[in-house]
């Protein structure tokens, strides 16, 4: 297969050197095979003139009913994240940071919330800066933490100033998966990566079943940070975080994934659940509790 033929039924853009182009480039299927995550994959197979061909087969997937939400077979609602996004003004961005490590110690005071990680992005979309903050107690304890912030006269002196420094901001809660190590924050100095994804509506099953193994694969350096999925905001997005010494250290320890036998094979499985995805490299603000 062509990669212009594989870049029409995926629908993203594949570089001549990508390893998936080479997985499909000589025709045959590669085999997948699937966990038990309440997912039902279609066999993909060839099929003679009259039959269906192994393409449709491959890129329609049937997931079998449930009675259950997608967001509760893969994660646990008691605890909620909230990943904050804030596009800074150049000029202002040391100005911003003083701001906001003050927001940090009055919701800290408040007992409303946890920051878990706070980067500034730089590579990607620069003069971004990231926030991941942590509720317990499900959404009810998510309400109670928003009303103690946002009635606080402090905190909305803060807000009205950090306002002027700001082009845009975005704000979306977010699950963890289960399946992905527990988040703990990290010493020393360190780079981070954030991959976000945008998948196909309905796919999200899919895309745990296949992480579920493929996390695995990218254990042994301890680079998995956090993995989440959106749950109010941008739907069906899917954030991986990982941590590496530096971007050296980053390329060695995805070089070797390539080589484990079985990743290539979990990557071509989502590749054609993909609408979007971003890259971007991140420095820990020096409030971060992850470093």
């Amino acid at each position: 297969m062509s990669q212009k033929t594989l870049s029409t039924y995926t629908g993203i853009k594949m570089a001549s050197s990508c390893r998936l182009c080479k997985v499909f480039s000589n025709g045959r299927l590669p085999r997948f095979t699937t966990g038990t995550r309440a997912l039902s994959v279609s066999a993909a197979r060839f099929e003679g003139p009259s039959g269906e061909g192994f393409l449709s087969k491959l890129f329609v997937r049937k997931i079998e009913p449930t009675k259950e939400s997608h967001s509760t077979m893969l994660s646990d609602k008691e605890v909620i994240y909230e990943m904050k996004t804030d596009q800074v003004k150049p000029a202002y961005l040391d100005k911003y940071i003083d701001n906001y490590e003050k927001t940090v110690n009055i919701t800290h005071d408040l007992k409303a919330g946890e920051l878990m990680a706070s980067w500034v992005v730089a590579i990607g979309d620069e003069d971004q800066v990231l926030h991941i903050w942590k509720y317990t107690g499900g959404y009810s304890g998510v309400d109670s933490a928003r009303k103690a912030v946002l009635n606080n006269p402090d905190n909305k002196k803060l807000v009205q100033e950090r306002l002027t420094y700001l082009r845009k901001r975005h704000s979306q809660f977010i699950l963890p998966f289960s399946y992905w190590p527990p988040l703990r924050n990290r010493n020393g100095s360190n780079i981070y990566e954030i991959r976000s994804y945008t998948l196909k509506p309905g796919t999200m099953i899919e895309w745990g079943n296949n992480w579920a193994r493929a996390i695995n694969f990218r254990q042994h350096n301890e680079e998995a940070y956090a993995g989440f999925f959106s749950q109010i905001g941008r739907l069906y997005n899917v954030h991986h975080i990982w941590c590496y010494k530096d971007l050296q250290a980053r390329k060695e320890t995805r070089e070797a994934a390539w080589r484990k036998p079985g990743w290539d094979e979990c990557v071509a499985y989502t590749v054609p659940l993909i609408r979007e995805m971003d890259s971007r490299i991140l420095h820990p603000t020096r409030f971060s509790p992850t470093k």
